[in-house]
């Protein structure tokens, strides 16, 4: 797919932008829980795919709306999902033309924990980063859109439970956003705004403090906003907002995210059947 190219604009008038219709969601690999006692009571339901895959279809009936969607705890083919690619099995039955993933946690064939991304524009890069952390198993998935500083580049990542840990990751996103002005962070950063290792990311980069952060757990009574969808200073998050509970025991989280038009990433959105994998480098 070509890009247009960047539109030249008068200095004198406000630059023209466009938008996309951004998702994030951790989907507990299909599984969905209502209450903190089913942690224990349905922990069998964990590591057999019972159900998933009607929780994964009524999950893709809503994702069309969307051009870019962020997937955590997506199980990448093992035991609890039915060996079930649950990122490509998304992307084909919401009807997005590019998926990509990025397995990081593997435990024996029980389970398969991944990141992911469904677009509807093709990606032009993406690439895998390993986080830090004490016990292995975390990571960022890295995709730009367009080339140069024309391009937008989407970060997706699932950060640790332990401040410590989260601090040492963040610290490496921070590193990974370097050089690249119109950036989205998207994911389960388990973590809210106010947080010291969040507010040092604010305070080291562009990405910008939202205006609202809506609660996303846990997905039966919401009380934390954990996960997030942040902008550097060249976007504008125009609503923010949480989604009705399908899966998991976190609500989805969207964002219509207004672009400067001059982005390579918003040439034209691929019509490309079936999904393709855009592997990493």
């Amino acid at each position: 797919m070509k890009s247009e190219p960047a539109q030249t604009m008068s200095s004198s008038q406000p630059e023209a932008r466009s938008r996309l219709n951004v998702l994030s969601c951790n989907i507990l690999a299909g599984g969905s829980i209502k209450r903190y006692r089913e942690y224990v009571t349905h922990s069998w339901k964990h590591v057999l795919p019972t159900g998933k895959r009607a929780n994964l279809d009524g999950l893709a009936g809503i994702l069309p709306e969307f051009d870019l969607v962020a997937l955590q705890e997506a199980d990448a083919g093992s035991l609890r999902s039915g060996f079930l690619n649950q990122t490509e099995y998304l992307a084909e039955n919401a009807g997005f033309p590019f998926w990509t993933h990025q397995p990081n946690r593997k435990v024996a064939k029980v389970s398969a924990s991944s990141n992911g991304l469904l677009s509807r524009l093709k990606p032009t890069e993406v690439l895998d980063y390993p986080l830090p952390g004490r016990i292995r198993g975390r990571g960022v998935l890295w995709v730009r859109f367009g080339s140069g500083q024309h391009s937008l580049v989407v970060l997706v990542a699932h950060l640790s439970l332990g401040t410590q840990a989260r601090a040492h990751q963040l610290g490496y996103i921070t590193e990974l956003l370097e050089g690249h002005p119109h950036a989205l962070l998207l994911g389960d950063l388990n973590t809210s705004i106010e947080s010291p290792e969040l507010r040092n990311l604010f305070a080291r980069t562009s990405l910008q403090l939202p205006e609202t952060a809506p609660l996303t757990f846990p997905s039966w009574a919401p009380a934390r906003a954990i996960d997030h969808i942040l902008a550097t200073s060249t976007l504008k998050i125009e609503t923010l907002r949480t989604l009705p509970h399908l899966v998991s025991d976190h609500l989805p989280i969207a964002a219509t995210v207004e672009l400067p038009i001059s982005l390579d990433a918003q040439a034209h959105a691929a019509d490309a059947h079936p999904s393709e994998k855009i592997a990493s480098a």
